[in-house]
């Protein structure tokens, strides 16, 4: 089926977050109409959007995927961990037992993931994405989404470093756990725990400290 013209921007977006166009890669308007099967009009639209929020940058008269420094990576980190144990604190005090099942579901079935980085990624995303909305709070939720936006521009996941993909699993656990038994302090501790990993992780692969999966 081919997709509505407006959902290019989400085309693109997705694309970039699951690392079809990698930081640095030029985006051409017309290939990009041919490759998601829209027409250049909503393309257009989409990546002049792209670059008012920064995932884009202007060279000359082309639009590369823009990349995050090292400064701008721990920034990025220290906001998402802040934000993130917000939404953990709100989940365990607001969600639902209905949210909260969800929750715990995604954790089991996420095991079977293990080995699988590219769906593991996918796998956190919507676990992540199931806390913000647990959270109840429409004003929290649209400014993590502004975040995990900007975690797009990485290159590759954490979840690809030998190891990390069962070790995220357990703190998936933990972090439910807290929120299963209403512990706002625990849950709050126990995301921006896993957030500290994640980013140390990040650190060890760009380093070539550990080596990637993929």
């Amino acid at each position: 089926m081919k997709p509505a013209p407006t959902d290019a921007y989400s085309l693109i977006l997705e694309a970039i977050d699951l690392g079809v166009y990698k930081p640095g890669d030029r985006l051409v308007e017309s290939d990009l109409a041919e490759r998601l099967g829209v027409s250049r009009t909503p393309i257009r639209e989409a990546l002049q959007r792209l670059e008012t929020q920064s995932l884009l940058t202007r060279d000359g008269r082309s639009l590369i995927v823009s990349s995050l420094d090292h400064n701008q990576l721990a920034e990025l980190y220290v906001v998402r961990a802040e934000l993130e144990g917000l939404a953990a604190s709100l989940a365990a005090r607001h969600a639902t037992a209905e949210e909260v099942a969800v929750l715990r579901d995604m954790v089991e079935q996420d095991r079977a993931l293990v080995g699988n980085p590219g769906a593991m990624a996918r796998a956190n995303r919507r676990f992540h994405k199931q806390i913000h909305l647990a959270s109840h709070n429409r004003f929290l939720v649209q400014q993590l989404g502004l975040v995990h936006r900007s975690m797009a521009l990485m290159a590759t996941t954490s979840l690809a470093a030998v190891g990390r993909d069962s070790a995220a699993i357990a703190e998936h656990d933990a972090i439910v756990r807290a929120i299963e038994t209403q512990d706002t302090a625990a849950a709050r501790e126990a995301l921006q725990a896993h957030i500290s990993k994640a980013f140390v992780t990040r650190l060890k692969l760009d380093s070539g400290e550990v080596k990637s999966t993929i």
